[in-house]
């Protein structure tokens, strides 16, 4: 078995596929396992993406769950080690960014790393260490909103600092724009420091590159997907179209989403304004569970069976910030995210069963849920749909077929994702 050059551990299913497809536009060959594999990797690829569901656990878990992704990719033979985290960087005062980078960088018995979620194609930048959504900064962008990781400073120096025991510096957009010579001093300096993780600026992608270029004897990286543009060109890689091929497609089209960021309200509200089947979720009628829950699956079941014929049909969760909070106060946050994320999981099952072939799913924690209840263990990722989100395809305990699927991350994707990439696969 060749061994993998590039190993990856993605704390949410959404984020695995953003940094698997930002790895084959730059030409790396890609598989994104679900869940840490418990096999030897059969297939012959440049780099695995890891894909956990440890962003909003308990920090130790993450860490034994990132340290179990650790060891299996090194018994592969990477040669580098990847931490990829929401271009956002979802986390809260005690984790999970700070304690799964600790553990990783104790367990690679390195002393230094850098932390930089900057993506500029999807509209994440990093300057003076503040990290910005579109023109505006982080805590003004939707994400202190967020159910379970509000984002409430955009300072990533200040968000870093109490979840890690390590030293937190900056590698502002001064040092990098001089480039490679100019970032490797900088990363010299402040180890003479005692800084162990530095944030860096970036607000384009020749920041990027130039930073992917200083990075090439580190150890552990950790970012968001933005870096892995300028990686691949280190182990001598080259983008080409072969990396991105997968399997012809067939079968029906559907959505499930279960995100309610801002972007992914205004794709739900732009596929309702085409007039194609729309199916909302109510999480109220899940709270008694049981037979109410079997309810709500069995009836949009009934009603995505009318209409998958004649084209895509949507089921969703989506809901506004003042009614979601609603939600939250009558359920409690957990109990309301798990309903949902169940709810769709099993009415995910029941379309693949109705004869979808060709899936769209919204929200990292939905995401997860639904290739879990779908038996997927393994995605080849294909070509980009929109910034951070490709199209896959991968084996369904559930068919028995190839499954076509994107899990797009709440915040990602134009207002029409949701007609658009049924377009745009082949």
């Amino acid at each position: 078995m060749k061994k993998i050059l590039l190993g990856c551990i993605a704390d949410d299913f959404t984020g695995a596929t953003d940094l698997a497809n930002n790895l084959v536009r730059a030409g790396m060959r890609v598989v994104q396992t679900i869940g840490v594999p418990t096999q030897p990797l059969q297939a012959e690829v440049d780099a695995v993406v890891v894909s956990l569901k440890s962003r909003t656990i308990e920090p130790e878990q993450a860490c034994t769950q990132s340290l179990a992704a650790l060891k299996w990719l090194q018994a592969q033979g990477a040669q580098q080690i990847y931490f990829k985290y929401c271009s956002t960087f979802d986390s809260t005062a005690t984790g999970n960014i700070g304690p799964v980078t600790d553990a990783l960088m104790a367990a690679l018995q390195t002393d230094f790393t850098i932390a930089t979620p900057a993506f500029p194609d999807a509209g994440r930048t990093v300057f003076k260490g503040y990290l910005f959504v579109g023109s505006v900064l982080l805590h003004e962008s939707g994400m202190q909103d967020h159910p379970l990781t509000p984002m409430t400073d955009p300072n990533l120096v200040r968000v870093l600092k109490p979840q890690t025991r390590h030293q937190v510096g900056l590698i502002d957009h001064t040092v990098v724009a001089q480039g490679e010579a100019a970032i490797r001093a900088r990363i010299a300096a402040l180890r003479a420091e005692g800084v162990a993780i530095a944030v860096v600026d970036a607000v384009s992608n020749a920041d990027l590159l130039r930073l992917g270029a200083a990075l090439s004897d580190m150890p552990l990286v950790t970012a968001g997907s933005g870096v892995a543009i300028g990686l691949p060109a280190n182990f001598g890689i080259a983008p080409n179209a072969q990396a991105s091929c997968l399997p012809p497609t067939a079968g029906l089209q559907a959505i499930v989403s279960g995100s309610c960021s801002r972007a992914t309200n205004a794709q739900v509200a732009a596929f309702r304004a085409t007039g194609l089947p729309a199916i909302a979720v109510d999480p109220l009628r899940l709270q008694q569970g049981g037979q109410a829950v079997q309810q709500v699956v069995d009836e949009a079941l009934a009603l995505c069976q009318t209409h998958l014929a004649k084209g895509p049909v949507l089921v969703y969760s989506t809901a506004e910030p003042d009614a979601l909070k609603s939600i939250q106060d009558q359920l409690g946050v957990q109990t309301a995210g798990q309903l949902v994320e169940q709810t769709l999981a099993r009415i995910a099952v029941g379309l693949v069963r109705q004869g979808v072939g060709q899936f769209i799913v919204a929200g990292g924690e939905t995401s997860g849920a639904v290739v879990q209840a779908l038996g997927m263990t393994q995605l080849q990722i294909g070509a980009q749909i929109d910034p951070g989100v490709p199209w896959c395809a991968g084996h369904t305990a559930v068919s028995d077929k190839t499954l076509h699927i994107t899990l797009k991350s709440g915040n990602f994707g134009t207002p029409d994702f949701f007609t658009k990439a049924f377009q745009c696969i082949v």
